[in-house]
């Protein structure tokens, strides 16, 4: 199971067809739930203590996990190379819906995109983004042929420059390591964001910024 908080995360959730364990609220007519067993008011101050959050919202719930879905190789997939910042990867899951990447895979190592500081930066998005966790050098190297791996480095070709397709697999690797060596022997074109900046003390990006404006340079071609 995991635990979503606020009222509009919890609905997506439940509109979505995801099974609720049990609802947590101060607010019982905030929420539309069928199964009214299942919901529990509460005080203010039990939901302080039962909350993630340093000031919690209205409502705390715990849904059933659901199961994996197959990834479709006929479209743009992002993959993630061990990110383990919770707030990076529910911001990438949600930038994910922003640009219509369906399927977002992520290395064994990666955080948990059930986490509840995921859970709370997805603002909903988890819901419409299919994450699986596989073992990535695995996944690449058993690929439909044809599909072409770009890895993002930083000593890449320029991404302003490269040719994009519709699709294929976009590699961003660990926050402080990049893309480790058993990923970039799969990369086919390895690129990256030029830096403009004439300050060398700017060593990288952070990655979710950077997959906001690969996934950009990818879906406006």
């Amino acid at each position: 199971m995991f635990v979503a908080e606020g009222k509009k995360v919890i609905c997506e959730l439940m509109d979505a067809g995801l099974e609720l364990h049990a609802l947590f609220t101060i607010d019982v007519s905030a929420f539309d739930v069928v199964h009214q067993k299942l919901v529990y008011e509460v005080t203010q101050n039990e939901l302080k203590q039962l909350s993630f959050l340093t000031t919690p919202q209205v409502g705390l719930a715990v849904f059933y996990i659901p199961q994996q879905k197959e990834v479709a190789q006929e479209a743009l997939i992002l993959a993630l190379d061990d990110v383990r910042d919770p707030g990076n990867l529910g911001t990438i899951i949600r930038l994910c819906d922003w640009f219509g990447v369906k399927n977002l895979v992520c290395s064994l190592k990666t955080a948990d995109c059930f986490n509840p500081k995921v859970i709370q930066a997805t603002m909903g998005s988890i819901t419409r983004v299919n994450v699986i966790y596989v073992d990535l050098p695995m996944f690449l190297k058993e690929r439909n042929s044809g599909v072409k791996v770009f890895g993002t480095f930083m000593e890449g070709s320029s991404v302003y420059n490269e040719t994009l397709p519709e699709n294929g697999i976009i590699v961003m690797g660990n926050e402080a390591n990049g893309i480790s060596e058993d990923i970039e022997k799969f990369v086919d074109a390895k690129i990256t964001i030029p830096r403009f900046g004439l300050d060398q003390k700017t060593e990288s990006l952070n990655v979710a910024t950077a997959t906001a404006v690969i996934l950009s340079e990818f879906k406006r071609r």
